[in-house]
């Protein structure tokens, strides 16, 4: 190779670099020793992260990106190095979060033959078409020369339109192979591309006509609406107009969950006031909302919401979410910051605004009544002092210990429903889960991202003792590069939110979801704490529920890895005021509030 040329792989690291990526996380294999020899050269320029499992470092970079708005990049090798990767792909996909996965592959020259890990049964090389289902796009340079062009490829179909991860296929030979003199220049290509599209005109000029009708609006906010960062816009539409704000899960945080126009969460298992809200709107504008089925309670009229006779004004940056599943009387396909300062601009223009605030006040009024009802409901789980410790006592206790700063990173599990409905995030940040894939291990692995992203902010993990076990290897990670997180083992002895759902819809048949000892049948697990302290992270037990509170202090306070393993009662699911439905097996009822029918 020519002196002045540099190879696939340094094509790769310098336009990452190029691009600002901070950080490539990733796994080493015969596959990527080229591409990790080009991230030594660059030590200085980008801080190569090893992993013990490749789904950690696609979690990483997940809630990295949720945390700090940058994207960066993992690398993973050949074969089941690569493979390891998809459920975390999937996870970043479903939830539009956009890494760039670098992934190694056989030698074209070995293409087709069998060669060690090449999957070829159906194509040669073929890791693409494991992954195609589960990324937005999957480039694979076959020669040096395209490298150049596939690699700012890739990073504009991550980051425009609606973002999502991008693969980047390459195989070993490419990574070695003479690619170019220069590196592109992302100035030139994708830096001044912007997908802050704003609505059709005539399309916000109705917009606001309905909303300054309506007697009975409300605003549903999604993960979109954080994305945009458009926080503070929705605030002042908020207030400047009194529309009272709910949340979708993906949405929680987009509004201080103690501003007195926030609703909380529509869902299943969502709040009184929320629900009753949502469903007995007249209109509802959604923005950055998917309307899937936990939040709608499996699209059954009545419960999350009733759409039509609801007018539905649904904007989203994904004209495919657009009358998905619900009748739009206003459909916009545009950015949601942009769109809602389009719609203020408008609002200013009008008259009479105090007037049209003002006839809020009986709408406001129905729904305090909701939420004292909701209020008085939930109230005794605060106060519960059992052990194992009440599941809403527990996420109380989790939310009260929290510095206003800090970022939960939530698992999968029966847990994440508690946190969802009793947490109360002021941030949109402070809040992080996964909603549309679900994978577990994302909270254990994720929060991981969220110290690299946020060193100065305190980051916790709470996870499912299920979730955790499958995941246990981040204990070494995180000793390893010193990352002060804090692991909340939710420990049930279950797979608690499965097994609720055989005790709910199966008769209470049980199968495969306990953990128990074989010789006593006691619940059985390891000692989370004392394996992180053979890990070398702290450890500590807790069964009580002000031991959890102060335990979590503690550990935040000690500023290094740290794991609390909390005994946390497994027989509660958290109700609501929605339902949920499993076709054929049933569906189940709310716990507070009826059907509306209007």
């Amino acid at each position: 190779m020519p002196n002045n040329m540099l190879d696939g792989a340094q094509v790769i690291v310098d336009y990452l670099i190029r691009q600002k990526v901070p950080y490539a996380f990733g796994l080493c294999g015969h596959g990527n020793i080229q591409f990790i020899d080009a991230l030594f050269e660059r030590q200085s320029d980008i801080k190569t992260i090893s992993t013990h499992h490749e789904s950690v470092c696609g979690f990483m970079a997940d809630v990295y990106y949720r945390v700090s708005g940058q994207p960066v990049a993992t690398f993973t090798s050949c074969g089941p190095g690569s493979v390891n990767l998809p459920i975390s792909l999937a996870t970043a996909y479903l939830d539009a979060v956009p890494f760039l996965a670098v992934t190694g592959n056989v030698p074209t020259s070995q293409f087709g033959r069998g060669a060690f890990q090449e999957l070829h049964r159906h194509h040669q090389a073929d890791f693409p078409s494991s992954v195609r289902t589960l990324c937005k796009r999957v480039y694979q340079p076959t020669r040096g020369e395209q490298v150049p062009m596939m690699v700012r490829q890739a990073w504009k179909t991550m980051v425009t339109g609606r973002p999502g991860p991008v693969v980047l296929d390459v195989p070993y030979d490419v990574f070695e192979e003479a690619a170019a003199e220069e590196t592109p220049r992302p100035e030139e290509w994708s830096a001044n591309i912007s997908s802050r599209c704003g609505a059709d005109p005539d399309g916000v000029v109705k917009a606001v006509d309905m909303l300054l009708a309506a007697e009975r609006p409300v605003i549903l906010v999604g993960q979109g609406l954080k994305y945009s960062q458009a926080t503070g816009e929705l605030k002042a539409l908020a207030e400047k107009l009194q529309i009272p704000v709910a949340h979708s899960m993906c949405g929680i945080g987009g509004i201080d969950t103690t501003h007195p126009l926030s609703l909380g969460l529509v869902s299943r298992a969502g709040a009184l006031q929320a629900n009753s809200a949502t469903r007995q709107a007249d209109v509802l504008l959604a923005l950055g909302v998917s309307f899937d089925d936990r939040t709608s309670s499996s699209w059954i009229q009545g419960y999350s919401f009733t759409i039509p006779p609801t007018k539905l004004i649904h904007v989203d940056i994904d004209p495919e979410e657009i009358g998905r599943n619900y009748p739009v009387a206003l459909g916009l396909m545009a950015d949601v910051r942009t769109f809602l300062r389009q719609l203020l601009a408008e609002i200013d223009r009008r008259k009479a605004l105090d007037d049209k605030a003002a006839a809020r006040r009986k709408w406001l009024a129905q729904i305090d009544g909701w939420r004292k009802e909701w209020d008085a409901y939930i109230a005794p789980g605060f106060k519960d002092d059992s052990t194992p410790i009440h599941p809403q006592r527990a996420a109380f206790e989790i939310d009260k210990a929290l510095p206003e700063d800090a970022i939960m990173v939530s698992d999968i599990g029966v847990h994440h429903n508690w946190l969802l409905q009793y947490c109360k995030p002021k941030r949109p940040d402070s809040q992080v889960g996964c909603m549309g894939f679900g994978a577990m291990g994302f909270g254990v692995a994720g929060v991981l991202g969220a110290k690299f992203a946020a060193p100065d902010r305190p980051c916790v993990s709470v996870s499912g003792d299920g979730a955790f076990f499958m995941h246990a290897n981040v204990l070494g990670t995180a000793v390893e590069y010193n990352l002060p997180v804090v692991w909340v083992v939710w420990n049930n002895y279950a797979y608690g939110s499965i097994r609720g759902l055989q005790r709910g819809y199966l008769g209470g048949r049980e199968l495969a979801t306990d953990f128990k000892n074989p010789h006593t049948g006691q619940p059985y697990n390891p000692d989370f704490a004392a394996m992180a302290r053979a890990a070398g992270v702290e450890g500590v037990s807790v069964e009580r529920p002000g031991d959890l509170n102060d335990a979590l202090k503690m550990a935040i306070a000690a500023n290094k890895p740290f794991l609390i393993d909390a005994n946390i009662g497994g027989d509660l699911n958290p109700g609501g005021a929605g339902v949920w439905e499993l076709p054929g097996t049933g569906i189940s009822k709310p716990v507070i509030g009826g059907r509306f029918v209007p």
